[in-house]
């Protein structure tokens, strides 16, 4: 016998994995956790008996409900699994999983359009972050199809509009949770920062590389990963986030000069394994530590400067641009983040677990 769930597989972003219905997982969390790793083939390298795509960024999961809190239209829940672990992380943001949630809640009538464009406000359950979110929805139906353009993804899509209301701290004490926009940990200066993403930012050139390196050559660098990990381990302590040897956060983040007419250059670990882009939060928060005055992008970073600045991040498979609105009287303090991403429902349906997994489920004989 097998459990079935109602699901949406969704794109968002550059990250897919399975949306569900708050009210189709189980309640209890531990229960609800092994319904997870079962959706998604988890621990197994390949995730051969689940839907994972064995890679992290295919390795994640969206939760939705209603909500009832005023002025929120619907809350989401992240998890972040592994192919090779048998965890399940709620407490980072994904703001490439983000960007379906709304696609998501009206394809499963959480919402209804508003009209050719529906924007609904969405607290992420994980930090209690809070952004408004417009999509395309002409005929009361989700547009997938469009000019818009993202690197990491192939093809064209309708945008989806991200406005960030209040991210500064999302799992740390505050946008700079050392108290200092550039520290030296650990022999390497680096600027440690939550502004959406907790990251450790550090230049390349600092641990002997060029920043330029291809995402398989920096994986097979065994040298470079022990290196940061020692490295993320002892800005983990100086963050507040206590022991993070087997947290997802901070991730770490080498810069280096633009190349291809950005605004800085970036390999990012997601911790332990360079990502193919950047992660739309930690996309986010680089944009961020590139208009702060001191830190450790200072004279590397190229800004247009102003109030409201327009932050090209690079990576190794495009760039990625930020627009972020400081205060004029304190230019240290950024009070606005937006950014355009694109989703596709790719399929709907059931994913079977095992009845064993979760005894009591409606349909369980076990």
């Amino acid at each position: 016998m097998q459990t079935p769930i109602k699901t949406c597989f969704m794109r968002g972003g550059t990250s897919r994995g399975p949306f569900f219905n708050a009210a189709d997982l189980p309640a209890d969390l531990p229960t609800r956790d092994q319904v997870l790793l079962a959706v998604m083939g988890s621990p197994d390298r390949r995730q051969i008996d689940g839907l994972g795509g064995a890679h992290p960024l295919t390795s994640k999961v969206g939760i939705v409900s209603r909500s009832s809190r005023e002025g929120v239209d619907l809350e989401f829940l992240f998890a972040q699994l592994q192919p090779d672990k048998d965890t399940v992380d709620t407490t980072p943001n994904c703001g490439n999983m983000l960007a379906a949630v709304v696609p998501f809640a009206l394809e499963a009538g959480l919402v209804a359009a508003q009209g050719p464009e529906s924007t609904f406000r969405v607290l992420t359950l994980n930090t209690d972050m809070a952004c408004d979110i417009t999509v395309q929805t002409p005929g009361g139906q989700v547009e997938y199809a469009g000019d818009a353009r993202i690197d990491g993804v192939p093809g064209s899509s309708a945008p989806i509009t991200i406005n960030f209301l209040d991210t500064a701290g999302s799992v740390c004490s505050g946008l700079l949770p050392t108290g200092q926009v550039k520290d030296v940990i650990d022999g390497v200066e680096v600027t440690c920062i939550d502004n959406g993403m907790p990251l450790v930012i550090f230049r390349a050139e600092a641990v002997g590389r060029t920043g330029y390196e291809s995402v398989a050559d920096l994986n097979a660098d065994l040298e470079l990963k022990a290196r940061i990990e020692r490295l993320r381990i002892a800005c983990g302590h100086a963050m507040g986030l206590g022991d993070v040897s087997s947290k997802n956060y901070p991730k770490m983040t080498l810069i280096a000069p633009p190349r291809s007419g950005g605004s800085i250059t970036t390999r990012s670990f997601i911790p332990h394994v360079c990502h193919d882009a950047i992660g739309v939060l930690a996309a986010v928060t680089v944009a961020t530590a590139c208009v702060l005055e001191g830190s450790v992008t200072e004279g590397i970073a190229t800004t247009p400067g102003g109030q409201v600045q327009t932050i090209s991040v690079e990576h190794p498979t495009g760039e990625f641009s930020v627009a972020l609105e400081t205060d004029p009287a304190n230019p240290q303090d950024v009070r606005r983040a937006a950014l355009l991403r694109t989703a596709r429902l790719i399929m709907r349906g059931e994913v079977m677990v095992p009845a064993a997994v979760w005894v009591g489920h409606p349909g369980s004989s076990v």
